[in-house]
This record gives structure tokens, C-alpha cells and sequence, in this order.
């Protein structure tokens, strides 16, 4: 007979949907334990068991998460309290072998797949939504406070998920959903809203061991660190094994990316970091160059204005993260960062750049006020599609 010390599991309504070129599991507020209804240690511990972490192992085995920070996510979405949006929008990004949800910055992949289970979830009011055509979903972003403004296609009612829109880095094509992130630049903690919190566009970044970098630290979408790749020995050309299969280069990018984030205000000592994950992002930009994609597709010099490779939770990321997205269209807007000279220099409302998936286009709209830059938004195409729906289960003790 089973011993009743060991809790049975418990199950609990979710939704596993891919959003960009991320997976995560998506939550109703309502739905989750009442003890995981608010931030604290109990939600915490819940979504580490939720996708199987900490795990020493790295693999992930004995929950959700795919062993990548792109599918290593969990969403909590509930109506909005915030006048004039429909959905609260809460992205925890879990640690693979640590013990920590990362709470400081937003997925931009996984924003795509926002408003779909909104409105499927019942969280959009009905008048909203048109029999055919396209629902605009207002989402506020908890996480970094910021609203995003969802276009989703939709025929007969229901949110439209097939179509012929193909991204980089997804397998095979979805309906085209239109996002805007509204006011990009972020107002984190100790970054005093600033969208250059060192109030420079580019910096002397001295870093101890590596040398002095010069480097472009923005706030938009998500805290950015830009360095030039052949300031660090790359060429911008690089796929994920020539990074990740080389400790000495994770150390190097995550010794960087400390010194920065101390820079930029985020920490206050390099130590903290490590704590950090999930911000601030660390990115290397180059001018275009031929290359073969990660799916041996060839992605030619003419095909992009820049290269632009980012680390994601201590490693190559395997296409782009949305929010880095949005701070390369933001950064390539305005004259003078190291992403708009990698891009050729001068005055651009949209770049495609190459990342080791192929290329991605992603717009912006920057205007220049009594000196100082400001944008009003970044604009991206991604797409989205429930993979499966039901409940997740978890021991009853397991938070």
C-alpha cells in the first residue's frame, strides 16, 4: 500500500503553447493553488516543479521545460487591473540547475502568444473580439510595465493559428501576429527610466581580465549590453556550438555581462550577477557577412544589414529573444549606437538582422527631443500556436 506520507499530485488547468521561437506554460491567476496566487516562495516553488528544475542534470526530464532558457518559461495571465488593457501579462523565466525564477524582465517570444490564450481563455472581454478580422489585444506587461499591443488574426470567433507567415527558427508556418511594444525604453529599478542609463550612447566598458570594450548599454524591451564582435574575437558569423561548447567564452560573456549590469545600475556588485539571469541580456554586433543558418540555409551579405548574436541565460541563444529584439530596433534607430553603425550608421526606421536561426526584421519609431532620443514603439511580426491544453500535475507538497 502507498504511503501517505508522499502527497498524490495534484492537477492544475495550463496551457503549453509556443510563442516565437519559445515554449513555455501558460496559467490562468485564477486557476493556479491559492498559495501560488500571489508572488512569494509557494509560486516560486511551484513553477520550478512545474518544468523540472533545479536540475543537476540539466535535462529537465521530470517536468515541462525543454533544457534551453527558450523553453525553460511559465506565463500567469489574469483580466487587467490597469485601465484601458485587457491582460495582465507575468513571465517567470526558470532556472535550469538553480532553484530561481527570474521575475526581472519580459519574453518578448512568448509575448506573441499572449493575446491568443487571452482571448481563448475567456480573459478578453467578447465585444472585443470580431466574428472575422483582427482582435487588438491590450496587454500590460507586470514585469517590466510596459504595455503591449497584440494584433491577433481571427476567423469566425476564434483565434486564427494556421497560416503561411514563416519565422526563422520555427519549423513550419503560422498565422502572422503583429506586436507593438509601446515605449520600449524600460523604467527598471536603479536604471532611473533612463533609455542609456550610463547616459551615454557608447561606453568605455572596463572590464577586468578582458580588456576596455567599447559598448552600447540600452534600456528597451529588455537591459542590453552591445559589444562588437571583433572586439571580443568573433565575427558575428557564429552559430551556438562555436559558443556553447566553449567555457572559456560562456565565462568570458558572463564576466562581461556582470561588469555591465553594474554599469547600467541594475546590480550593485558583480557578485549579484549570478542571481540576474534573465537580465541584463549580453549581445555582439557586426557588419553583414555571408553565412549558413543553423538549418543550412544560406543567409547572404545583401540579405541583412547587421549580425547580431545574443546570450541568453549563459549561452547562445538559438535565434533571437524578442525583448533583445526590441532593443536591437530601438539601438539601430538612433545615430551613433554600436548597433546602428554595425548597421551602416545614419537615420533608419527598420532593420533585418541575421542571428544564427536566419534573419528577422524588427522596426521602430525614434525621435530625437532637445537632444535626447526617445521612441514611441518597436514593431515585430512573430507567430503562435497552442501545442497542447489540459492540466499540468504536481506532487501536493511540492510548494
Amino acid at each position: 500500500m502507498a504511503h501517505m506520507k508522499n502527497k498524490p499530485q495534484i492537477k492544475i488547468p495550463a496551457t503549453y503553447m509556443r510563442g516565437g521561437t519559445s515554449k513555455g506554460v501558460f496559467f490562468r491567476l485564477q486557476d493556479l493553488p491559492e498559495a501560488a496566487q500571489v508572488p512569494g516562495a509557494a509560486r516560486d516553488a511551484l513553477l520550478l516543479r512545474v518544468i523540472g528544475s533545479p536540475d543537476p542534470y540539466g535535462k529537465q526530464i521530470d517536468g515541462m521545460g525543454g533544457a534551453t532558457s527558450s523553453t525553460s518559461k511559465t506565463v500567469i495571465l489574469s483580466k487587467s487591473c490597469k485601465p484601458g488593457h485587457d491582460v495582465d501579462y507575468l513571465f517567470g523565466q526558470v532556472s535550469i540547475d538553480q532553484a530561481f525564477v527570474d521575475w526581472s524582465g519580459n519574453c518578448g517570444n512568448l509575448s506573441a502568444a499572449v493575446g491568443a490564450f487571452a482571448i481563448s481563455t475567456g480573459l478578453v472581454d467578447a465585444d472585443r473580439i470580431p466574428q472575422d478580422g483582427v482582435a487588438i489585444v491590450r496587454v500590460w506587461q507586470a514585469n517590466i510595465s510596459k504595455t503591449i499591443i497584440a494584433h491577433i488574426p481571427i476567423t469566425g470567433g476564434e483565434v486564427q493559428e494556421t497560416g503561411d507567415f514563416e519565422l526563422d527558427g520555427v519549423t513550419f508556418p503560422a498565422a502572422e501576429v503583429q506586436l507593438e511594444f509601446m515605449d520600449p525604453a524600460a523604467e527598471e529599478e536603479g536604471a532611473g527610466g533612463a533609455m542609456f542609463p550610463t547616459g551615454q550612447l557608447v561606453d568605455d566598458l572596463e572590464v577586468p581580465g578582458i580588456g576596455t570594450l567599447k559598448a552600447t548599454m540600452i534600456n528597451a524591451g529588455i537591459p542590453t549590453i552591445f559589444v562588437n564582435a571583433e572586439a571580443i574575437g568573433y565575427t558575428g558569423t557564429e552559430l551556438q556550438d562555436a559558443i556553447n561548447s566553449d567555457p572559456k567564452a560562456l565565462a568570458m560573456f558572463e564576466t562581461i555581462r556582470a561588469y555591465g549590469a553594474v554599469r547600467m545600475g541594475l546590480i550593485k556588485h558583480i557578485d549579484e550577477a549570478a542571481k540576474r539571469q534573465h537580465t541584463p541580456k549580453i549581445a555582439f554586433v557586426a557588419k553583414p557577412a555571408a553565412y549558413v543558418s543553423s538549418s543550412g540555409k544560406q543567409v547572404a551579405a545583401e540579405d541583412v544589414d547587421l549580425l547580431v548574436r545574443a546570450m541568453s541565460m549563459g549561452k547562445l541563444h538559438h535565434a533571437m529573444m524578442g525583448t533583445a529584439a526590441v532593443a536591437i530596433g530601438t539601438a539601430a534607430a538612433i545615430p551613433g549606437t554600436l548597433v546602428n553603425l554595425a548597421a551602416g550608421g545614419g537615420a533608419r526606421s527598420a532593420v533585418r538582422f541575421g542571428h544564427p536561426s536566419g534573419t528577422l526584421r524588427v522596426g521602430a519609431e525614434a525621435s530625437q527631443i532637445d537632444g535626447e532620443w526617445s521612441v514611441t514603439k518597436a514593431i515585430m511580426s512573430r507567430s503562435a500556436r497552442v501545442l497542447m491544453e489540459g492540466w499540468v500535475r504536481v506532487p501536493g507538497d511540492a510548494f
